[in-house]
């Protein structure tokens, strides 16, 4: 696998919400769902705010591969479980991007229970 580049992780943390579709069984794309996303470091994590039954983030895990559109960046991806993510550092990440919002939005994609619904997003090529 790849690695996001530094001048694509400078631009896509300037954005506020991604792209994310996932790879379908027979390798066609589903539809792109917009949802908000943090960097951190050198790498991109997204959250379901409606749980794990949520459709784009059961696809995602389950397809393992996929395309996010962020900003002026589009690629090929692989989704990975967050399990071993940073999960303190991605919610104070979150909460200095989306605050803004209010509690009820942001607090739907932090705390203990986001820990669950988090994915790495990696570049393929």
């Amino acid at each position: 696998m790849n690695t996001w580049t530094a001048d694509e992780l400078r631009t896509i943390a300037q954005v506020d919400e991604l792209q994310v579709a996932s790879r379908r069984p027979d390798g066609s794309m589903r539809p792109f769902v917009t949802i908000w996303f943090t960097v951190l470091g050198e790498d991109v994590y997204i959250r379901s705010a409606h749980g794990p039954q949520n459709g784009w983030f059961r696809r995602s895990r389950e397809s393992r591969t996929g395309r996010v559109r962020i900003g002026d960046v589009e690629k090929a991806v692989a989704f990975q479980t967050g399990d071993d993510a940073p999960h303190d550092a991605i919610d104070a990440a979150l909460h200095a991007k989306y605050d803004r919002y209010g509690p009820g939005p942001v607090g739907a994609i932090v705390g203990p229970s986001a820990a669950e619904v988090t994915l790495r997003v990696l570049p393929t090529r």
